[in-house]
């Protein structure tokens, strides 16, 4: 259960980054590609990383205003989120059926697409964040933030925790420390990204940023982990995604590593420092109600 507060930020939120994205998504030419692309940015997901972003903004932000200039970072990162799961769900990695309650987009669109589909929003976020940087005048922090962004997409980010995981898949992870290197780049680095391109917008200075940076990768680690913990107790109906998957490809996940009790001592353990971090700041209620209600979620 969360707050009527909470609730209803998230739903004006949600609301909010919509529009935006419709602004940013109207079709054009050629169509199928379009058409691709909605049907994954618009399948229905929770949207956790712009909310993240809106979040850390209005917690640090003077005016706390949504405006367009968190808008389109928000926007920027959630089409980056998108084409990570397009490509995710290709037969050539985790070959996954089922996104959020539907098909995934190669299923419908065939893989040529999709791969096309997921080339193209990654492509789509770079332009809105250069479009948002030269209407701003080139502002440090807005550089800052869209490089921040770029960084945890790439190698250091989503891409080499991907490899990680592909070159480890069927067989038994060497390292605690490679386990937490794949989970920190593959799921962390954006959740972090949110929080700090939130943080930046609204002019914090480095030790701020480096809060919120702290705060990020701590929340994506016990996020990451509270997702293994549902791919073994959930319910896919519910999750929106087949369920026991992990397990019969021999995937390397904190369960697999860990087992179930001590996976989520570590979803306490991480949730724990993220709010440790945060407390101190005014404004930080909702981010903290956020955190302990990711980590006992359901889907």
């Amino acid at each position: 259960m969360i707050s009527r507060k909470l609730e209803e930020y998230i739903n004006l939120s949600q609301k909010k980054v919509e529009e935006h994205l419709e602004k940013i998504l109207a079709e054009r030419s050629p169509e199928i590609i379009y058409q691709a692309m909605r049907y994954s940015v618009f399948a229905g997901g929770k949207r956790l990383r712009p909310l993240l972003c809106l979040l850390s903004y209005q917690m640090l932000s003077k005016d706390q205003e949504v405006d367009q200039k968190i808008l389109d970072i928000a926007s920027a990162i959630e089409l980056i989120h998108t084409y990570s799961l397009i490509h995710d769900d290709l037969p050539a990695m985790d070959n996954d059926v089922l996104r959020r309650g539907k098909p995934t987009n190669h299923v419908v669109f065939g893989e040529a697409i999709a791969i096309l589909a997921g080339d193209a929003l990654l492509n789509l976020a770079a332009e809105v964040c250069m479009d948002w940087i030269l209407r701003y005048g080139c502002e440090k922090n807005l550089v800052k933030a869209a490089k921040y962004l770029f960084w945890a997409s790439g190698v250091e980010g989503m891409i080499g925790g991907q490899v990680i995981d592909i070159t480890n898949s069927g067989q038994d992870i060497k390292s605690e420390e490679l386990l937490f290197e794949m989970h920190l780049k593959k799921t962390s680095r954006l959740i972090q990204a949110s929080c700090v391109c939130g943080a930046l917008v609204a002019g914090a200075e480095d030790d701020v940023v480096y809060d919120m940076e702290e705060f990020g990768k701590n929340l994506g680690l016990a996020f990451q982990i509270r997702d293994d913990i549902l791919d073994v107790i959930g319910d896919s109906k519910k999750v929106g995604k087949s369920i026991g998957k992990d397990i019969k490809e021999k995937k390397n996940t904190f369960v697999t590593f860990y087992g179930l009790e001590k996976a989520q001592q570590l979803v306490e353990h991480y949730s724990q420092k993220a709010i440790d971090v945060i407390q101190k700041y005014d404004n930080s209620e909702l981010l903290i109600e956020l955190t302990n209600y990711l980590i006992n979620r359901e889907k």
